[in-house]
């Protein structure tokens, strides 16, 4: 709501009122549900000065190709079952003697050591290098990325962790004879530019591993037409659809996203 009055105050100054008048009017109102009605007098006031499109508006896009989600599941193996029976008896031996703010902070813990013993064990501090065979995760993406550089097709490879993106750019690297680049927080604008050029170049590397945090906003990869999100964001939507969504503007074939 505060965004909303800066932006039209901003584009059209008085439309609103002043911010205080804004929030006594509108913002207060809206948010305590005293007055039902000042949601569609806000609508009202800033309707025709918002323009809005949506990509399932055929009329709108009719160009867009269609965008095919799907999940794939993928079994753990052995060593990944272990070590994930182990966590979950190392936080029911624990939860016992903590409350409160400590035994959410352990539960937290735990999910994020889960979601890593998920993605690899090598995913795990202290558990190795070696990437291939320990993972029905990365066993499965392995084999549907030869199958994108099979066809010609080039694909958006997601992670939430940066331990992870290293790891998965060394074995891609290392078993289809060319390392992708890798997009994270702390690569500079530079660099980011670079790669991103070298991606949509016709002689580009066929793969792209992103961080989710640092490949969701501003980049042109539309040179890709599959996303592979390896690991989920702890709210999908917030992440990970918007990344699939926005790789199919711009884009002449259809869009392949599967959800590890």
């Amino acid at each position: 709501m505060g965004d909303l009055w800066s932006i039209m105050d901003f584009l059209n100054p008085g439309l609103l009122g002043t911010r205080s008048a804004f929030r006594t009017r509108f913002l207060l109102p809206i948010q305590s549900g005293v007055d039902p009605a000042a949601r569609e007098r806000l609508r009202r006031a800033v309707e025709p000065f918002i323009l809005r499109r949506l990509k399932t508006d055929r009329t709108v896009i009719a160009d867009l190709p269609e965008k095919i989600e799907g999940k794939i599941f993928c079994p753990l193996t052995r060593e990944q079952a272990s070590l994930y029976a182990a966590v979950l008896q190392e936080l029911e031996a624990s939860l016992g003697g903590t409350e409160g703010i400590a035994r959410r902070g352990l539960v937290l813990a735990t999910l994020t050591r889960l979601k890593q013993i998920c993605n690899h064990p090598a995913h795990l501090p202290g558990r190795g290098r070696r990437p291939a065979g320990r993972s029905g995760k990365l066993d499965r993406l392995s084999e549907m990325i030869e199958e994108v550089v099979a066809s010609g097709d080039h694909a958006l490879v997601f992670t939430q962790y940066a331990a992870m993106g290293r790891l998965l750019q060394r074995h891609i690297g290392q078993t289809f004879g060319f390392e992708p680049p890798f997009l994270h927080g702390g690569v500079p604008v530079r660099d980011r530019d670079r790669m991103v050029a070298a991606f949509q170049a016709d002689d580009g590397p066929s793969v792209f591993v992103l961080s989710l945090r640092a490949g969701g906003t501003g980049l042109n990869l539309t040179r890709a037409n599959h996303v592979f999100h390896f690991d989920r964001w702890w709210t999908r939507l917030s992440r990970t659809r918007p990344r699939t969504a926005r790789t199919a503007i711009g884009q002449t074939r259809t869009v392949h996203g599967p959800q590890n």
